[in-house]
């Protein structure tokens, strides 16, 4: 609770740096003290070679499920030698995906808003089984489906399994490629000081990615974080952080509105 006198803490945006920017001019807006520490990093990981068989594999599927505005991105960016791949969803196949975000880029690419699929707004969260409950009538047996992912920092295709799991459930051909690399950001002496002194002032952390708060945690053994305070975007992610000794965490969803309010609610 704020008193009267008293700042609100800062908020620490931990996104990559390709998806802070507008977290930061939202929340700066809204009258909050936000600065960006990106604790993920997204590097190219196709080859032209390997984009070419992407494009092969997405031209033969019904469905192609994008599990984040950067897998997006990144494959976009893979296949600029064939801008016309978006041709695809015109006519045949369905794009999903889980946010806003994501449905966002998927229209600057070209593809049609009614090729996209995405969870009902009133969904208590933005994830695969908030999809599932949209898509599943769409599904046959015999179909084929492409996911497009990023990469872990050893190169495996990183990501939940469980709507997957589904299709296969339904006798669905299902496929997955790495768009991008993920990978922990490693932080400098100067940084980790920074850590520590954002813990013990009452900062608030934002935390969209499980990796993020993992590679925190680990390179940084010498924090108390039963002191540290956390606004996540889905119950795993607030599972996590109990787990690693946070002790005061908030859900919200994705959207900068629900944020805010969980925000002030831990201030």
């Amino acid at each position: 609770m704020i008193f009267p006198g008293q700042s609100m803490p800062q908020v620490i945006v931990t996104r990559p740096e390709q998806d802070s920017a507008s977290w930061l001019t939202q929340l700066q807006a809204a009258g909050l003290r936000a600065k960006s520490m990106p604790l993920l990093e997204l590097t190219e990981i196709l080859t032209p070679g390997q984009a070419a068989k992407t494009l092969d594999l997405l031209l033969q599927s019904q469905v192609v499920m994008f599990v984040s505005a950067n897998s997006v991105r990144f494959l976009a960016k893979a296949l600029e030698a064939t801008p016309d791949w978006t041709n695809h969803f015109k006519h045949q196949a369905r794009a999903w995906c889980t946010g806003p975000g994501t449905a966002a880029a998927l229209l600057s690419c070209g593809i049609p808003q009614s090729q996209i699929d995405q969870p009902s707004p009133q969904a208590s969260q933005l994830d695969s089984e908030a999809l599932w409950d949209v898509v599943s009538t769409q599904v046959s047996a015999g179909m084929k489906a492409l996911f497009v992912r990023g990469a872990d920092e050893t190169g495996n295709i990183a990501g939940r399994d469980w709507l997957a799991m589904q299709l296969e459930q339904r006798q669905v051909q299902v496929q997955a490629i790495a768009a991008y690399q993920r990978q922990v950001t490693r932080l400098v002496p100067q940084q980790l000081k920074l850590v520590q002194s954002w813990v013990d002032e009452g900062a608030i952390w934002l935390f969209s990615s499980s990796a993020a708060l993992d590679g925190l945690v680990a390179q940084c053994p010498d924090v108390d974080w039963s002191k540290a305070k956390a606004v996540v975007t889905h119950p795993r992610i607030a599972q996590l952080a109990t787990q690693l000794g946070w002790q005061q965490t908030s859900i919200a969803s994705p959207g900068v509105p629900s944020l805010i309010a969980s925000i002030k609610s831990l201030a």
